[in-house]
């Protein structure tokens, strides 16, 4: 047993480290790191829960009767130490994205917030407790609605709503992430749609067509086309499909800054060249912003897989190509209020990008910009409800409150 103890202790303690510092360098480590990284700083309280058990278990059976059964006893509780850092680190999140929202919207923001949103908002231990329990029993789903006559489960939404059927609400369309080869609409951004939805929103959530069968700007223009869909048909879900705010993490971040930032550019929406694809506001869940790599904060290996997946080009013989679908590269003074939602401790996507994005926004659009980069956070952290996750949910809620509630009246001319 004492070896068993060892073993255990040296695992934990492992985790813990890759939990608290990754590594930075953009490799296959790094790619690597991510799962145990991202389930480690999300998931701390049932790891502390779980090494107590296995201490008590093995300590039990006699594992300390040797050295090394001490020797795994002191990784253990080491490994606790780091854990506890990280409970206090996530708990600390909620000041973080308070001051970024303070910092892009001005320090009496609050008072311009929907009401539902602006109220103070205590965490559920319920939740935290059962973070993968995704349901909220104020919100209605319709689910696999088709907004193209295709057949293709690529072309479908869900969406959520309030149950007691309300009308003329406020709209968010979501895009999953999922490299931009695999992935689906029940998959991510649902703690951000029940959360919305629970207070009087209507979100959707599309799927789109994948590489490498699709190549860009394919994508984009399936979720142009879902907008589309939301500014004919959302009305039937009580929604109102003139206020629509974008949102996607990951990949899906990409192609929500892109929607937000390329609004009725007729290549990007062919045969429906005449809808509005106009959005209200943005929030980008740690999306990938650039292409070209100009901070250096990416491998090789990244590169060559944009090339041969996504935009079936080699960049040394269309670089423009790549800063066409990159979001940093299409910034303009009209782009909408936008949030950018990020992790210090993304070993997927960099937060080099969304800082070089986030500047590149405050120096050039006329509309508000929030950055919060949230410590500890992994990527895709606020999959499910953690301390961390419901935090950065209930003030990206508040900008979205935000955005709605200061949206300029348009009236008849």
């Amino acid at each position: 047993m004492a070896w068993a103890l060892l073993v255990v202790g040296t695992i934990c303690a492992l985790l813990t480290v890759n939990g608290i510092r990754p590594p930075r360098r953009p490799d296959v480590l790094a790619t690597l790191s991510f799962f145990p990284g991202w389930l480690t700083s999300e998931l701390p309280f049932h790891l502390l829960v779980c090494e107590a058990v296995a201490v008590t278990v093995l300590v039990g059976l006699g594992a300390l009767d040797d050295r090394a059964g001490w020797a795994g006893l002191a990784l253990i509780l080491a490994s606790s130490f780091g854990l506890v850092v990280i409970i206090r680190q996530s708990l600390g999140s909620s000041a973080e994205i308070e001051r970024a929202l303070r910092d892009g919207l001005g320090d009496r923001y609050r008072s311009d917030v929907d009401a539902p949103l602006a109220a103070p908002m205590p965490l559920r231990w319920r939740q935290i407790a059962w973070p993968f329990q995704l349901r909220d029993a104020r919100v209605h789903i319709d689910r696999d609605v088709p907004y193209k006559s295709t057949g293709s489960k690529a072309h479908r939404v869900n969406v959520y709503r309030r149950a007691d059927g309300r009308t003329g609400c406020p709209t968010l369309l979501f895009l999953h992430g999922g490299a931009w080869v695999f992935g689906d609409k029940r998959e991510q951004g649902i703690p951000f749609m029940l959360h919305l939805a629970a207070h009087g929103w209507v979100c959707v959530t599309a799927n789109y067509r994948l590489s490498p069968k699709a190549t860009f700007p394919d994508h984009l223009i399936d979720v142009k086309d879902a907008l589309r869909w939301v500014r004919e048909h959302a009305a039937e879900y009580g929604a109102d499909p003139e206020f629509v705010v974008v949102s996607g993490a990951s990949a899906g971040g990409h192609l929500a800054a892109l929607v937000a930032l390329t609004a009725n550019e007729p290549a990007y929406q062919p045969g429906f060249e005449d809808v509005d694809t106009t959005v209200q506001g943005c929030v980008c869940w740690y999306g990938v912003y650039d292409l070209t790599n100009r901070v250096g904060a990416r491998g090789r290996g990244f590169a060559r897989f944009i090339e041969r997946t996504l935009l079936k080009v080699r960049f040394a013989d269309d670089a423009g190509a790549f800063a066409a679908a990159s979001p940093v590269d299409r910034v303009h003074p009209g782009a909408p209020p936008t949030m950018i939602v990020q992790g210090s401790n993304d070993t997927l996507v960099p937060p080099a990008e969304a800082r070089l994005f986030a500047d590149t926004l405050r120096r050039t659009s006329s509309s508000p910009v929030v950055y919060a980069e949230i410590s500890g956070a992994q990527h895709a952290f606020e999959v499910f409800r953690s301390v961390r996750a419901l935090h950065a949910v209930h003030g990206a809620g508040r900008f979205c409150g935000y955005v709605h509630a200061t949206a300029p009246i348009v009236g008849p001319e």
